[in-house]
């Protein structure tokens, strides 16, 4: 079995020695993505509901670009630098899991890339 690195224009790019995710055999390994817009490589550090809501987006450019959705992800870690954020980004988050949702961890961090808020990195299977 062959680890295939995915790239796609949708999502940011990455901002280190990484891919922005990796298929082997039917599991996407996806990196974690913070609120870098894809269209202009500028990040946003604002409110953390935008924050999130940019996340989800990247993610979701990641997940299509190999025909997949939310609904194929098994796994999820979000690190946060403030715990008080947590039910802001659960807001935004569970938008997008109605049904099902992956097993999930919510780390606490001293701090992020790029000065952001929020990361969240998933493990989907096809």
């Amino acid at each position: 079995m062959m680890k295939k690195i995915i790239h796609t224009e949708q999502a940011p790019k990455a901002v280190g020695p990484y891919s922005q995710a990796v298929q082997m055999g039917d599991f996407l390994f996806c990196s974690g993505q913070i609120s870098i817009d894809p269209q202009t490589n500028e990040v946003f550090t604002g409110d953390i509901k935008t924050q999130t809501e940019m996340v989800m987006k990247n993610i979701s450019a990641v997940l299509e670009s190999v025909n997949l959705n939310f609904s194929n992800i098994v796994k999820t870690t979000i690190f946060l630098t403030d715990m008080g954020d947590f039910a802001t980004v659960n807001e935004v988050y569970g938008k997008h899991f109605k049904e099902a949702p992956p097993a999930r961890s919510t780390i606490a961090v001293a701090g992020l890339p790029k000065g952001v808020n929020v990361e969240i990195e998933v493990i989907a299977h096809r």
